[in-house]
């Protein structure tokens, strides 16, 4: 062994000891806690049920769920996944979770070194990123566990509360804690893509860490989310997904969704110029209660073009929500697209839209109109002012930048759709567009929104059917509700 080799050899054991006896102090500690966890309970009862309260929002029920450093497994059982997994590094924090969620399944392990022969839906680190030896080495397990579809969530202490925390431990209001890596937005988001991530999302949560009647609320529900108040909080949450890789050889087939009213005078160029897309694609019109023979004409048209798969349906209810909803339930193919029938967007931009998709940038691609010039009529002023205005209002909404709310060309998959579906009821049924019952789905279940810029057209047939003012005072409506079911929870 040359004399560079033996440094390099006393160099890793001395690392290695150095982790091992990091491991045995939060193992000791932690361990420790748990017989004086109850004791601690009406301090930390607010922050941890307003944590949970969060997790709640960002994981529907009934999924598969990995919680690592889970402790009794409480935020886990709130979740009410139908496979709930949670690992631990503290067998007395365990044995605690096993007698109060026995349900659930936990296994005593540490999260630097964990493999588990299945994949989750979600997996949630509470509170450990700041408590980890090697943060990277961790999130690389946990992609070992990801599909690509799934979603890791986690928070962490804000470095702008590390001298309040040490003051309320001097104070006693807080149990004392070993050292912490304090970990700033930016490095967990670097940190993250390094282990084979991309970040969705981030947000922070929690001013006022105490029940407070009235104060908590204020604070933790409505402050935390505006402006310079954001900064104060004590946590930070970020959403992530495994980064995209090379699609699969197997293609989707494609169902492009047309709502057509008082369309007549377009539909033959929809045949002519909407291209063939994965491994097939099939158009759906939806007819809304035209005044034209637009109905009649798309009849005409399916039967002078057998080579292409066509259906036909009559819309029984009104406005263009309906008319999608429709068309999707009726869809056969796995990849959703809409389509419409002014052709402001041309037909064979969705070549663009079908790849941003199946190249996994986006899970759910968004039309954009407001990126390169218009046509000289082809939107009114004041139609692209309030455009302009919505973008912005639901890109703070959301938390991903939605540049254009109302441009009709959007896409996704009909597993993420029926999952949108599922659970529309949390929104309630008052959207006529149907833009934002799937803007509004796609950020509460933290799909990577893709902005695509389109050129829009000026129509060539027919006329809008949006009013401009009446319908702009609905999109003030849906902008308060998004606040109540979105940002303000």
């Amino acid at each position: 062994m040359t004399g560079q080799q033996a440094i390099d050899s006393e160099t890793a054991r001395e690392q290695l000891d150095g982790f091992a006896r990091y491991r045995d102090e939060r193992q000791r500690f932690w361990d420790e806690f748990a017989q004086t966890l109850d004791r601690w309970e009406s301090i930390r009862g607010y922050y941890q049920a307003r944590l949970a309260s969060v997790y709640r929002f960002l994981i529907p029920p009934g999924m598969r769920v990995l919680e690592l450093g889970c402790g009794q497994g409480d935020l886990l059982a709130a979740l009410r996944p139908s496979r709930g997994v949670g690992i631990d590094l503290s067998e007395r924090m365990l044995d605690r979770g096993r007698v109060r969620h026995a349900h659930l399944t936990f296994f005593h392990a540490d999260v630097h070194d964990f493999l588990l022969r299945e994949k989750f839906d979600f997996i949630i680190l509470s509170d450990l990123v700041n408590d980890i030896w090697d943060v990277q080495r961790m999130l690389e397990l946990v992609a070992q566990h990801s599909l690509p579809s799934t979603r890791v969530v986690l928070n962490s202490y804000s470095r702008l509360w590390e001298f309040p925390r040490k003051l309320a431990e001097m104070l006693g209001l807080a149990k004392p804690q070993l050292s912490q890596n304090w970990l700033t937005k930016e490095d967990l988001k670097n940190l993250l893509y390094l282990a084979g991530f991309e970040t969705i999302r981030g947000f922070s949560e929690i001013i006022w860490p105490l029940r407070t009647p009235g104060l908590d609320i204020l604070c933790n529900r409505y402050l935390a989310k505006l402006g310079l108040f954001s900064w104060m909080g004590i946590t930070n949450f970020l959403v992530a997904r495994p980064q995209p890789k090379q699609p699969e050889d197997r293609e989707p087939v494609v169902s492009v969704i047309v709502p057509a009213r008082n369309e007549a005078g377009n539909i033959r160029r929809i045949f002519e110029e909407t291209p063939s897309l994965g491994a097939g694609t099939e158009l759906i019109f939806v007819e809304g209660h035209s005044h034209d023979n637009t109905y009649e004409t798309i009849e005409r048209e399916i039967e002078c073009w057998p080579e292409r798969s066509a259906k036909l349906f009559r819309q029984t209810g009104k406005g263009k929500g309906d008319a999608v909803r429709l068309g999707f339930a009726e869809a056969s193919g796995e990849l959703l697209m809409i389509l419409d029938a002014d052709l402001t967007v041309p037909p064979e931009d969705l070549q663009r839209f079908y790849e941003t998709w199946r190249t996994g940038k986006g899970e759910f691609v968004n039309g954009v109109r407001l990126v390169y010039p218009m046509q000289d009529r082809a939107m009114r002023f004041f139609n692209f002012l309030g455009n302009k205005f919505f973008s912005l209002a639901f890109s703070w909404l959301l938390g991903q930048s939605v540049k254009d709310t109302l441009c009709g060309t959007k896409v996704l998959s009909k597993q993420h759709y029926e999952m949108i579906a599922a659970n529309r009821s949390y929104f309630g049924d008052f959207d006529p567009f149907g833009d934002f019952d799937l803007l509004f789905g796609a950020a509460k279940y933290n799909l990577k929104i893709a902005d695509l810029p389109v050129r829009y057209r000026e129509r060539t047939y027919g006329t809008t059917n949006i009013q401009r003012w009446t319908h702009g005072w609905l999109l003030l409506r849906m902008v308060a509700q998004a606040m109540a079911r979105i940002k303000f929870v």
